[in-house]
């Protein structure tokens, strides 16, 4: 594992502990203090799980899945369906081999989220990966409501050294849209990120006006590979997942980007939400800077849950 990869790891260890003190020292004492697999103890794994913010859905699929292996691998003793309920949860979380497709082909990723949860941190961060993968990037600043975004967003791409189209308060954010589609294709960009307003799920202009900016990228940039990533809130745990159903029924979400898991007891929401919206997280973030976002690692992530295997992923 390279240095920075494990730095990470290391800090999405530390930043789960409150979600793994919430959930591990609970299905530790299950374990060890039932004698049998009974409905009993099924009963209470699924309290464990339910409260660590897995959600109700993801838990029912997890429990069902290892009631089938203990029957078929005729386990008896708790302690042995740890390792069992810990592969499942990780295949669970399996993101798939075309989730990050967006990076070889030409692009755009618009980015989309609530005020607050890290959006245009999370632009920046993600520019500044792409270019470093060598990939020529430019950022569509059309978060025009707020009036810091676009200085934010531009310190943001001059860390990165990627151009940046818009970020005047109070412009049409789907001209933005239409000037940047305009200078990507002009400039030959391989990504065009789009950072956009934080839209309260219960604005229904500010939704109507996504799918104006949508309808212009169809237009405009038919050929380009599409990805609709929403930012969400780790620490906001069941409340993510509301946001998440909310965008959905307005833009086809293709992938999560979870933030501020560095520090939250609400961390199996990561798992909630991958099972209730069958929509991949495919970024992490545990902190401030650049290396602080990484592509989300099923394995990593649930080892670091768990707490197993440490420094062996």
């Amino acid at each position: 594992m390279s240095e920075e990869k494990k730095g990470f790891f290391a800090k999405l260890k530390s930043g789960l502990k409150k979600t793994r003190d919430n959930i591990v020292s609970g299905i530790d004492s299950l374990f060890n203090g039932f004698s049998a697999v009974d409905e009993d103890f099924y009963e209470e794994l699924e309290e464990i799980l339910i409260m660590g913010d897995i959600g109700v859905n993801a838990t029912t699929a997890i429990v069902e899945r290892l009631k089938k292996q203990v029957k078929e691998q005729h386990i008896k003793e708790p302690s042995a369906c740890k390792k069992i309920l810990i592969e499942s949860i990780k295949e669970q979380m399996q993101v798939g081999e075309t989730a990050y497709e967006f990076e070889n082909v030409k692009s755009v990723i618009m980015v989309i989220g609530v005020n607050g949860v890290g959006k245009t941190t999370s632009v920046g961060k993600l520019a500044g990966k792409l270019k470093e993968n060598g990939r020529k990037v430019l950022i569509a600043a059309a978060d025009t409501f707020r009036a810091a975004a676009g200085g934010q967003l531009k310190a943001w791409a001059d860390r990165a050294g990627v151009d940046m189209i818009g970020g005047t308060e109070g412009s049409d954010p789907a001209s933005v849209v239409f000037d940047a589609v305009t200078a990507a294709k002009a400039r030959k960009a391989d990504v065009l990120l789009i950072d956009t307003a934080g839209r309260l799920h219960n604005k229904k202009n500010l939704m109507e006006e996504l799918k104006k900016m949508n309808r212009i990228i169809d237009r405009e940039f038919p050929d380009a590979y599409r990805e609709n990533l929403i930012v969400l809130d780790g620490t906001t745990g069941q409340n993510a997942l509301a946001q998440a159903r909310e965008f959905g029924e307005v833009a086809e979400l293709t992938g999560i980007i979870l933030t501020k898991m560095d520090g939250t007891a609400k961390g199996g929401i990561a798992v909630a939400i991958q099972s209730e919206l069958h929509v991949p997280v495919k970024y992490i973030g545990v902190g401030e800077t650049i290396e602080d976002l990484q592509k989300f690692n099923a394995d990593e992530f649930v080892n670091a849950l768990f707490d197993v295997g440490g420094d062996t992923v």
